[in-house]
This record gives structure tokens, C-alpha cells and sequence, in this order.
């Protein structure tokens, strides 16, 4: 069975003092968890929110890393020195990261090589814009984004990805998306990777649905079977909130 996880994408918010505040708050409030909880922060909060999660609940994770081990490239940041800080996931493929950073498939491939070399896990986000999904081409979209990206690695370092559906379409457009259209992308997320790597690793792989959760609608989408948690934007940067989705675990 899939691990349960609820992640926080913090995105660009929070300065260094509020990051911290937010991390002690909900080491507070975040006690014994039904599932795994996971904060993905900005670079600069890492090392100091790393202290503060240290022995609770929470694990920590980045929102990026370059796709470069190391050298002369300004202002990028190295899988190797995320996992310094006491990191041990980091996001990659977000559809922000796509769009606004032309962050293609190759790209990406070298960055999730880096990072699972570095003992990083990857929490992988693929999902279709509101044009591809009014075409019905979703399934064939998120099949080519993980083809392009992780269906090279083996079965073991497959076990260190965990996949963040985004409906792209469903974030900031006033369109949503149904728990039964999560289900239904989720199950055919899950064939895929049944299909590279088998049934079995296939029902342990944890796919996060990444569109829109909040602790009102969490309950129904994470009663589907394929639908094994959350990736939390805006509703992970209040604790009452955040802590309110990880409760939809029971």
C-alpha cells in the first residue's frame, strides 16, 4: 500500500523569520500524524526550519535544485547542498518550474538523477494546462512528462519518487476539479507506472494530488483508492490550515 503524505509547497513566501515561525507552529500543532507531512521551503529557510523539525512529526523538503552537480553556475543552488541543509525531498517538475523556467523533460531528468544520487526523494509533479484537458489529451500528457523524466530509473530508485498530480488547469482559473476527475487521472497514473514497473510497485507509489486542496474538499479526494495524499500550496502557509487537510487522514 501507498505511503499517505500530505506536503507543503511554501512556493515564494515567507522571509527567514516567518518561515521559522511557521515551522515551530506546526511542530505544535502536528503531533501524531495519520500520514507522512513533508514542508517544501524556500532555499534560505532550509538549514534553520531543518533545526526546528528536527524529531517531530514533520519531514523537510526543497522546491527545487539545479540540474548542475556543481561549478560555475550563479545563484543556482546543488542537489548536494539541499541534502546538507538536512533535507530529504525535494520538488521537482512543478508546473511553475515548467512554464515560467522552461524547465524541459531533459532538463528535469538530469535534476531528478542528481538529487536520488544525492539521497534525495523526489516528490515529482506532472499535469495537464486547460487547453490539453479540453482536449482530452491529459492522459497522454502526463504519460509523456514521466516517460520524458523518471521512467528511465530502476525499481529501486524508483522507490524514492513519489508523483504530485497538478490539473494546471484547475489552479487559478476558477475551473475545478472533481474528486472523481482526480480518481480517474490518478488510477491511469498509476497503470502507467504499473506498466514500467509493475503492479506491485505500482500500488506502493505514493501520487499526491496537487490542484486546489483544502481541508473542506481533502476528505473526498482522499477517500478515492488512487489518491494518496496532498501537494498544499496557499492552505500550507497557515498552520490551522495545513494541519486541517492532514486530519482528512483521520
Amino acid at each position: 500500500m501507498a505511503k499517505k503524505i500530505v506536503a507543503g509547497n511554501w512556493k515564494m513566501n515567507k522571509n527567514l523569520q516567518e518561515g521559522v515561525a511557521l515551522a515551530k507552529e506546526l511542530t505544535e500543532v502536528v503531533k501524531n500524524p495519520n500520514c507522512g507531512v513533508i514542508i517544501c521551503t524556500p532555499f534560505i529557510h532550509l538549514a534553520s526550519v531543518a533545526e526546528v523539525v528536527k524529531g517531530s512529526a514533520i519531514e523537510l523538503g526543497a522546491e527545487n535544485c539545479a540540474d548542475k552537480a556543481s561549478g560555475a553556475y550563479t545563484g543556482e543552488v546543488s542537489a548536494e547542498m539541499v541534502k546538507s541543509t538536512g533535507a530529504e525531498y525535494v520538488i521537482l517538475g512543478h508546473s511553475e518550474r515548467r512554464e515560467y523556467y522552461n524547465e524541459t523533460p531533459e532538463i528535469l531528468k538530469e535534476k531528478v538523477e542528481l538529487a536520488l544520487a544525492n539521497g534525495l526523494k523526489v516528490i515529482f509533479c506532472i499535469g495537464e494546462s486547460l487547453e490539453e484537458r479540453e482536449a482530452n489529451k491529459q492522459n497522454e500528457v502526463v504519460k509523456a512528462e514521466l516517460a520524458g523524466s523518471v521512467f528511465h530509473l530502476t525499481a529501486e530508485q524508483w522507490k524514492n519518487i513519489v508523483i504530485a498530480y497538478e490539473p494546471i488547469w484547475a489552479i487559478g482559473t476558477g475551473k475545478t476539479a472533481t474528486a472523481e476527475q482526480a480518481e480517474e487521472i490518478h488510477a491511469y497514473i498509476r497503470s502507467c507506472v504499473a506498466e514500467v514497473y509493475g503492479a506491485e510497485v505500482a500500488a506502493e507509489t505514493s501520487i499526491l494530488y496537487g490542484g486546489s486542496c483544502k481541508a473542506s474538499n481533502a476528505p473526498e479526494l482522499f477517500a478515492k483508492p488512487d489518491i494518496d495524499g496532498g501537494l498544499i500550496g496557499g492552505a500550507s502557509l497557515k498552520a490551522a490550515d495545513f494541519k486541517g487537510i492532514i486530519d482528512a487522514w483521520g
